[in-house]
């Protein structure tokens, strides 16, 4: 076969047979073209490469463009097979006097008429073609070449057919494509828009395993799609708002240029008067930078104030007219976003250094917050029981509960009536813990994440809720309201449930921060309950059961490095409800009691010690390592605990022989002959007297041991007249 029949074949799809027509016919006739069926006959007969050209010349004759159906495309490729597009896609000799691409045109061509059905794009014979497939679209060549640019057509065709199978996405990974897609797109030569459009696809099907095998390439596309989108003037730039949260990567760090240009590119766009179809993309890829990079995006200095001040300003304004007319539409995509930008406001107005907000503009934002989370309020109040599972929903619990966590005092009306609603809306999912995580994951495909919820995206709304809480059980109004709606056997549950992610046989290397900060933040309510709400820990059941809960997970706790904040809630709680409960069976020396106790003292007791000083001859008193860091965190618990300890003493006749069988008295009087008295503070000279003076009071044996340890003359020493006396005693 000569050349130019080659090149006649290589136009097969002028004919009928390239992938733009083999599109189906709409009005395909019921019966056989009898010429078609005989050139389909020779098809599949040839014996060699000419006369299987010759055979599709005919065929594509016989066939008008356009009129090929799914039925007689599958007739061909049964003639034709996948053999022959192999040969033409993989030769690397062209006939004389012919282009090398144009057996590779060829090749794609058929493989692009067969990928129109789906069932042959998800063939094994053109899933092994992607690699193949993905060196078409980065090869050089002459960019007007008619041909090459329908090989270029016909792979991308191919490609998106292959996307569009169940697997298909997967395949195109594992074979490279997402780097030739890229490399496509940075070129900007003939398709790069079609490269750019599969792109959005693969990583809104799979963004996880996009990025990790094609991180530096994906990198340099949104480089170049940052600063297209930092340079455009004209209505380019509100597309590329909705293009670039697809490619913000989920876990590596958005190089600073990037940032820079998005932020520029965003201070100009929702600076200027927009419509809302213009302003709400810009706003979700504000809501995308807030939930991946904080304010770290936002410059310093008085540009970045203003920005972040006018973020956040929008955002508010946008959730009133969304939340307070009766009736309206709501964007809820729109309105989750502008959500992210007020939790990034909060955290601004809260944070106490290196704020990107001065004073003023801090008090200004908090005031149009608070009018934001008035409307939010409004919203939930409407709120029925078949809309508590939607997912917006929970985001506007979500925003709720940031403001909560740090602003109670205002809005307090509207919130005490709210809490009723919160309870039963927290207890509704905790008891549906699956629907709840998979609301988390809709709110955050809602406005935030292309794909998986980052950490601050947790799937529970109760966790949402408790540092509020937490601030509100120390109000007498709201407390009680808590109460009464059932919300400490929730919390004692909730906080079991969690617990028992953190036991022996679970990984917590692989647990979020959140958990652990949850169940700290759980007994910080359940201490504001001890102290204020007495009678609710005695006469309610779920409270022994979290404090038998208390006593078998101590002594495992405190032995565990880096959790020593949550082993000091855990104990202080144990020993201020030990208290109350002191009649219970549970406390009576059982070996439970005992292990917690003795946890309690090893908590106690390894905070401080003496610490050699150069140039003195007395050592001063120290914090241990492990305490110094988290000190600040730490001493109210301590210091709590020391007291409660002090209070269990006379209450439980066992505990003064089994605190003197651990030798914590006598270690602690050592302790403070050995250090100079002035380095010890009077707080701590206090916290150390209680302790001793109820354990020597208590048992005579404690008190014998104390005076062989020099007790009397450490007493003197740092004026501990109570004990002194006591230990003058017989």
């Amino acid at each position: 076969m000569s050349c130019c029949d080659l090149a006649a074949a290589g136009q097969l799809g002028k004919t009928g047979i390239m992938a733009s027509d083999c599109e189906p016919a709409l009005n395909q006739a019921e019966g056989r073209n009898p010429t078609l069926e005989r050139y389909l006959g020779a098809l599949r007969e040839a014996k060699n490469d000419s006369e299987q050209f010759a055979a599709l010349l005919l065929v594509t004759k016989a066939v008008k463009a356009g009129d090929i159906d799914a039925k007689t495309r599958r007739r061909i490729f049964d003639a034709v097979g996948f053999t022959f597009p192999n040969r033409l896609l993989t030769t690397k000799e062209a006939p004389d006097g012919c282009p090398d691409h144009v057996l590779r045109a060829l090749g794609v061509a058929l493989l692009a008429c067969f990928c129109s059905d789906p069932e042959l794009a998800a063939h094994p014979q053109v899933l092994n073609k992607i690699p193949i497939l993905g060196t078409f679209l980065t090869a050089r060549g002459d960019p007007d070449d008619a041909a090459r640019r329908s090989m270029i057509d016909d792979t991308y065709q191919c490609l998106t057919a292959v996307a569009g199978t169940p697997r298909g996405p997967r395949h195109l990974i594992a074979g490279g494509t997402v780097s030739a897609l890229c490399q496509a797109y940075l070129g900007h030569g003939y398709g790069f828009d079609q490269a750019l459009a599969l792109l959005v696809g693969l990583l809104a099907a799979a963004e996880t395993q996009c990025w990790k095998e094609a991180e530096p390439d994906l990198l340099a596309v949104l480089r170049g799609l940052s600063e297209d989108f930092q340079k455009a003037e004209d209505a380019s730039k509100f597309e590329l708002c909705q293009l670039l949260p697809l490619f913000l990567p989920p876990t590596t760090t958005v190089p600073s240029e990037c940032l820079r240009d998005l932020q520029a590119g965003l201070a100009r766009i929702l600076g200027s008067k927009l419509s809302s179809w213009q302003r709400n993309p810009a706003l979700k890829l504000a809501a995308r930078l807030a939930h991946a990079c904080g304010s770290t995006w936002i410059p310093a200095g008085s540009s970045g104030s203003k920005f972040l001040a006018l973020l956040v300003n929008l955002a508010c304004v946008e959730v009133r007219l969304a939340l307070e007319e009766t009736g309206s539409e709501v964007k809820e995509d729109v309105v989750t976003a502008c959500y992210a930008l007020m939790e990034l406001g909060i955290q601004e107005c809260t944070r106490c250094e290196q704020s990107l907000l001065k004073e003023p503009q801090k008090v200004q934002l908090v005031s149009i917050m608070k009018e934001a989370i008035g409307a939010v309020i409004h919203y939930l109040q409407q709120v029925g029981p078949e809309k508590q599972k939607e997912p917006f929903v929970f985001a506007s619990v979500r925003i709720l509960g940031a403001w909560l966590a740090e602003e109670t005092s205002s809005l307090r009306k509207e919130v005490c009536q709210l809490l009723p609603f919160l309870v039963r809306y927290a207890k509704t999912l905790y008891e549906e813990a699956e629907e709840a995580n998979d609301l988390s994951q809709q709110v955050a495909n809602l406005a935030i994440s292309p794909t998986t919820p980052g950490p601050s995206w947790p799937g529970d709304a109760l966790r949402l809720l408790l540092p509020g809480w937490c601030h509100l059980t120390v109000e007498d109004g709201p407390r009680e309201i808590l109460i009464k709606e059932g919300a400490p056997s929730l919390l004692c549950k909730y906080f079991l449930q969690q617990w028992e992610l953190t036991s022996p046989g679970h990984d917590t290397s692989v647990l979020p921060d959140s958990v652990e900060i949850g169940l700290q933040t759980c007994c910080h309510i359940f201490l504001n309950l001890v102290v204020t709400a007495p009678g609710l820990i005695k006469r309610d059941a779920c409270f022994t059961s979290l404090m038998n809960t208390l006593m078998t997970s101590l002594p495992a706790l405190v032995q565990q490095q880096g959790r020593l904040l949550l082993a000091a809630n855990v104990a202080t709680l144990g020993l201020l409800m030990a208290r109350l409960l002191s009649t219970s069976p549970a406390l009576q020396g059982t070996p439970a009691s005992r292990g917690f106790f003795a946890a309690a003292i090893l908590f106690l007791s390894q905070s401080h010690v003496a610490r050699a000083t150069p140039g003195s001859d007395q050592a001063v008193l120290a914090l241990s390592p492990d305490y110094e860091g988290i000190w600040a965190d730490l001493q109210e618990l301590w210091f709590l605990g020391m007291q409660a300890f002090t209070g269990c003493v006379p209450l439980l006749p066992w505990l003064a022989p089994a605190a003197l069988r651990s030798r914590w008295p006598q270690e602690l009087l050592q302790l403070l002959g050995s250090v100079s008295p002035t380095s010890v503070k009077p707080e701590m000279v206090a916290a150390y007297q209680g302790v001793l003076v109820e354990l020597a009071r208590a048992n005579r044996l404690c008190r014998e041991a104390m005076r062989l340890q020099a007790g009397e003359e450490t007493a003197s020493h740092y004026r501990m007249a109570a004990l002194e006396q006591c230990l003058s005693e017989p």
